[in-house]
């Protein structure tokens, strides 16, 4: 017997533009501060919100822990071309997510740490 699930309830008023926000939150110089206050503010809210915030900030704080790991590298001259690498691809992901997120749904970040549950 198939279990029928009930198709998510659309994101209401405001909440595409939040989660557009926390996506984009690298272009507008707040990476860490604009998902974190979104996701603290809105988990009782908006399930919609709250993902794709959580999905963000994990996302940003990922990325914090691969330039890290870079650093060292630097000496090898490895580093530098891995940091240009990971700093495109979060620019490319980033705008991917936003427009999932502008239609309604959450993008799921590759290679991301689960930090934030």
């Amino acid at each position: 017997m198939d279990v029928i699930t009930p198709p998510p309830m659309p994101p209401r008023g405001s909440d595409k533009i939040w989660a557009l926000l926390c996506h984009l939150s690298t272009f507008i110089g707040m990476p860490f501060l604009l998902p974190l206050v979104v996701y603290l503010a809105m988990k009782g809210d908006s399930p919609y919100v709250a993902e794709n915030a959580r999905e963000a900030l994990n996302f940003h704080l990922s990325l914090v822990i691969y330039v890290l790991c870079c650093i060292p590298l630097t000496f090898v001259l490895i580093g530098i071309p891995l940091m240009v690498a990971i700093g495109f691809a979060s620019l490319v992901f980033a705008i991917v997510a936003a427009i999932k997120a502008s239609d309604g749904g959450c993008y799921r970040y590759p290679l991301t740490l689960r930090l934030v549950g």
